[in-house]
């Protein structure tokens, strides 16, 4: 018996088979005479969902004499240390906007080589520097502005197809497109 299903993502589980072959496999798919195992159909839609990344915060005490700590699931940021002297001050430890600056600066980079790969363009070299601005806003504070220091490394790089990619990355990143604020930058060609 034949079964006909939707059109599956294709893995290295996938293979070339008859329909007769098919048959004799319960729970196998045959579309277009590719036969994709119930394991790697599972797994192609495990690949389809949405990318979740968590991180924590535990704040102990008063907004000024407080302190708190910062971890990742991933286990990259483990009980990092923050405080309002990191924040507003120059205590030694890391803040909110400092790691936003850093996803930021990482997100960038990571789409600008995306964007650049799309023109046939491999950079030997990105480097970005995200400055994240907090100002005073009436009883609080707010994040208005995001400046994006670029200097990418392309032997031979062409200046246009650079330009577009800078500004598509710019517009692009997932990063960008969460802030609200006035996103800046400097794009730097080095060949």
């Amino acid at each position: 018996m034949m079964k006909i299903g939707p059109r599956p993502r294709l893995s290295l589980s996938a293979a070339l088979a008859t329909d007769a072959e098919a048959a004799e496999h319960p729970g196998w798919t045959v579309a277009a005479g590719i036969v994709v195992s119930r394991a790697a159909r599972e797994a192609g839609h495990k690949q389809e969902r949405a990318m979740k990344r968590k991180a924590s915060a535990v704040w102990q005490g008063g907004l000024q004499d407080g302190k708190g700590s910062i971890s990742t699931d991933s286990g990259v940021l483990k009980e990092t240390q923050y405080s309002f002297a990191t924040r507003f001050a120059d205590g030694i430890g890391t803040n909110p906007e400092e790691l936003i600056a850093a996803a930021h600066a990482g997100c960038f980079s990571m789409a600008l080589s995306a964007e650049l790969g799309k023109a046939g363009i491999t950079p030997e070299r990105i480097g970005t520097t995200a400055t994240v601005t907090l100002d005073k806003d009436g009883g609080g504070f707010t994040i208005t502005a995001v400046h994006l220091d670029v200097a990418v490394k392309i032997p031979g790089g062409d200046r246009a197809a650079f330009d577009k990619a800078t500004a598509d990355a710019k517009a692009g990143c997932p990063v960008s497109k969460v802030l609200n604020a006035t996103i800046t930058m400097d794009a730097k060609l080095e060949t």
